[in-house]
């Protein structure tokens, strides 16, 4: 079997929208909540319990790895590389075009098909990623509530980043080194 990494905005906003609805049904669906705290509690949040700032920067590169390993097999890679090297050839043109507004214009509107179809090709991983990301993220969102409750005070890391901070700046770090590893774009 052939698998097609041409991606779908069909099925991509299929799945974003069973996200959003699994997303607001998080506290209404407690077989749902239930089972995630049951799977989660005892690896994550162990993680988390040992030593709150190691154990959230593991995580953080645990995810990091699965989502740039799936970025790199469910996307057409050699796709995506020929349009970001085809769309740095049509910027540098288009600013050597500047003195020439609707020449450089020209050069712009061929990049708007190429950004559509990187985003197209990129996007593909949302299939896979979506419905455990929302998933782990409402864990996260309960787990750090329940610490707050217990501890009375709202968990800040290096004593101003809430989770949600911590876990972006932390992807896009982790993110951006894994994807030069692993040569993806």
């Amino acid at each position: 079997m052939t698998q097609n990494k041409d991606g779908s905005f069909r099925l991509i906003f299929i799945f974003m929208i069973v996200t959003m609805i699994i997303a607001f049904n998080w506290d209404k669906w407690t077989w749902m909540k239930d089972g995630i705290h049951f799977a989660l509690n005892p690896t994550l949040g162990a993680l988390l319990n040992w030593n709150l700032t190691i154990g959230m920067l593991i995580c953080v590169l645990l995810i990091s790895i699965i989502t740039t390993v799936l970025q790199k097999y469910t996307t057409d890679q050699t796709e995506l590389k020929r349009i970001k090297k085809l769309q740095k050839e049509l910027q540098k043109k288009a600013n050597e075009l500047k003195h020439d507004p609707k020449k450089a214009m020209e050069v712009q509107k061929e990049l708007m098909p190429l950004s559509m179809k990187q985003m197209k090709l990129g996007m593909r991983t949302i299939v896979y990623t979506g419905i455990p990301f929302v998933l782990l993220f409402r864990w996260f969102n309960d787990y750090f509530l329940e610490l707050a409750a217990t501890t009375g005070e709202t968990v800040k890391f290096f004593g101003f980043l809430s989770w949600f901070w911590f876990y972006l700046i932390f992807t896009l770090v982790f993110s951006s080194i894994l994807k030069k590893k692993f040569d993806v774009v």
